[in-house]
């Protein structure tokens, strides 16, 4: 007998990582995209799956709607990734944050219980943890988040294992690290960087650029989504980092390098309020157990990635509210 093929639903499809996922399985299932397109939400990145998905422009919030959507479509997977995700808007009104990335949630997992979802897969966030000095955050370390994002990020995955322990309910969650690649909102550092520098203008850098990133391509992303959505165990929580760190003032100057550019052309501006030092993911047990491990280096990736932008300039240098770096 034929095995059926799954179908899978996306959340936030539309946004960075979310479309990064969708474009590697538009040939793998049945997709089903659900997404707000908020500010950073964009139809052109699923251009290349056209025709191979199903799309529903409907907020996470509205439990009517995403009720309405589960009961026509019947998923077998839920890939969770619709978030609000800039630190800097959170720190400024966590109201969306909260509403989106905890109630949305919410209101996703008892649509997903009420429809028997075979999996359902939160996408976190590394931030989750909070800061730390020395060593690597495992998937067992405390979460101690530090800003209004983070704090909403691991609400909802809290709320994902309360569900877990209390309903028996099929979830697993992932906490990759930095992303970065193209189609990124140009509000995140690396692409604010590039657009900056093609302004004529110096690129900001918070405090002195001692903040150390760990950076992780978004088509690696996506693949070890795809490992955890594929061998993952009901139940656990799986870091995806790629082991490469780099401080954003070395971040930067890998930018302006690859764009051909002065390496002075930056500015330190004040710096962020309860900005973390160092994040540092374990990533061990994604590749023992996933046989999963991110193969773009920075270099290679920022390479990539400022070669998108120079090609997409248009996408690029639309207007959009001014931020800070992230």
């Amino acid at each position: 007998m034929r095995k059926r093929i799954p179908k899978i639903l996306v959340t936030g499809g539309a946004g960075f990582i979310g479309s990064a996922f969708v474009r590697l399985i538009d040939n793998a299932g049945l997709i089903v995209v659900v997404d707000k397109l908020t500010y950073a939400g964009d139809l052109n990145r699923l251009k290349e799956s056209k025709g191979k998905v199903k799309f529903y422009k409907t907020d996470i919030c509205n439990k009517t709607a995403i009720q309405a959507i589960f009961k026509k479509e019947k998923p077998d997977i839920v890939l969770h990734f619709a978030a609000e995700s800039h630190v800097d808007r959170s720190i400024s009104d966590a109201s969306p944050f909260i509403n989106t990335n905890f109630c949305g949630t919410q209101v996703l997992l008892d649509a997903s219980r009420r429809h028997k979802v075979k999996k359902f897969i939160l996408i976190s966030t590394d931030e989750v943890y909070g800061e730390i000095c020395d060593g690597k955050f495992k998937e067992n370390s405390p979460m101690k988040a530090s800003s209004p994002y983070a704090a909403s990020k691991a609400a909802a995955d809290l709320l994902v294992q309360s569900y877990i322990r209390t309903h028996n309910f099929p979830a697993i969650i992932i906490r990759p690290c930095n992303n970065y690649g193209p189609w990124q909102f140009p509000e995140k550092l690396i692409p604010l960087a590039i657009k900056t520098v093609l302004k004529g203008r110096k690129v900001p850098v918070y405090a002195k650029g001692e903040n150390i990133r760990e950076w992780l391509f978004v088509d690696d992303c996506a693949r070890g989504i795809l490992e955890v959505m594929r061998k993952g165990k009901i139940g656990e929580i799986y870091n995806l980092g790629s082991g490469i760190e780099s401080k954003n003032i070395d971040t930067v100057r890998l930018v302006l390098k690859t764009l051909g550019a002065d390496e002075k052309r930056f500015k330190f501006v004040k710096d962020r309020p309860g900005h973390d030092l160092r994040y540092s993911l374990d990533s061990s047990k994604s590749k023992k157990s996933l046989g999963w491990r991110a193969e773009k280096g920075l270099e290679t990736g920022i390479k990539l990635t400022v070669n998108w932008y120079l090609e997409n300039k248009a996408w690029l240098m639309k207007d959009f509210k001014r931020c800070r770096l992230s």
